[in-house]
């Protein structure tokens, strides 16, 4: 949908953790969204995004019901959901009697099939979750370098087999990042999230190992849509990882003049990579 469908109406920001939630509400800002409502979440989202909406609730992961009446009482029918909520809080929600009736339903209970089930619950109230990428399409960097030192000869060999292991594993919904070095994987993500799964790899690459993250084949780029900022950098450095590949067009590049600079402080290079790669 182009960002001027949305220009004089309002919307509603479903926020998780991190510096996604308030990069869109910025540029739905600067977008002239006429009103913009957020649903919060205790634990996760960070307080300095109230300052940029017009009504802002906060919620506990699992009052599903709450957060639908929020939006009704807004006047919302279109939401973005941006950020991450923990894994495990979506494990240890006390859920509201509709999201235990939501999550009856699911044969299977990863943050997928969760998400996916939490955007039928809102389109049965007339309530369309839109693109997490709504407004921030240039900020998925096209085929090519994005900051640091250039690939060299093997590292562009561990790109393509580490890029083919991380469709594969995402394919089978198993994690969408996996953690290369000379062409051995060293880690693969599941439910413990990326971080955990680029600590291990980097203990084990001993400091230079290659980190992939890429889209799930059948991405739903309502949620879930992969994500690299400033943090992603320093959690690299700090793990021991030397080069992050991105998958191009399918990524969000988050604060890019800061994830610039410590690439260039840190010695860490991204390449966003493409299957012509």
């Amino acid at each position: 949908m182009a960002p001027h469908d949305h220009q004089q109406a309002g919307m509603g920001l479903i926020a998780g953790s991190g510096a996604y939630p308030l990069a869109f509400a910025r540029a739905a800002r600067r977008e002239r969204v006429a009103r913009l409502s957020i649903a919060a979440f205790h634990g996760e989202t960070d307080p300095a995004l109230a300052s940029l909406g017009d009504a802002t609730e906060w919620f506990r992961v699992g009052q599903l019901s709450r957060m639908i009446r929020f939006f009704h009482r807004e006047g919302i029918d279109r939401v973005v959901m941006a950020g991450q909520i923990a894994p495990k809080n979506l494990f240890d929600l006390r859920p509201d009697l509709r999201t235990l009736r939501m999550l009856a339903r699911l044969k299977q209970r990863n943050a997928e099939s969760l998400f996916g089930a939490i955007g039928e619950e809102l389109d049965s109230e007339k309530i369309t979750l839109l693109p997490a990428t709504t407004f921030l399409e240039d900020l998925l960097p096209p085929p090519g370098p994005v900051c640091g030192p250039g690939l060299k000869k093997r590292q562009w060999e561990d790109a393509a087999y580490g890029f083919r292991i991380a469709k594969e594993t995402s394919r089978l919904d198993i994690g969408q990042t996996v953690v290369v070095k000379n062409g051995t994987v060293l880690a693969v993500e599941a439910f413990e999230g990326t971080n955990e799964a680029m600590r291990r790899g980097g203990k084990l690459g001993k400091g230079d190992a290659m980190m992939i993250k890429v889209s799930k084949p059948d991405q739903d780029f309502r949620f879930d849509v992969p994500v690299v900022g400033p943090a992603t950098v320093e959690n690299a450095a700090d793990a021991g990882v030397a080069v992050l590949i991105i998958e191009a067009g399918k990524t969000l590049l988050l604060e890019g003049d800061r994830v610039a600079s410590l690439c260039r402080s840190k010695g860490i290079t991204i390449h966003a990579w493409s299957e012509e790669d």
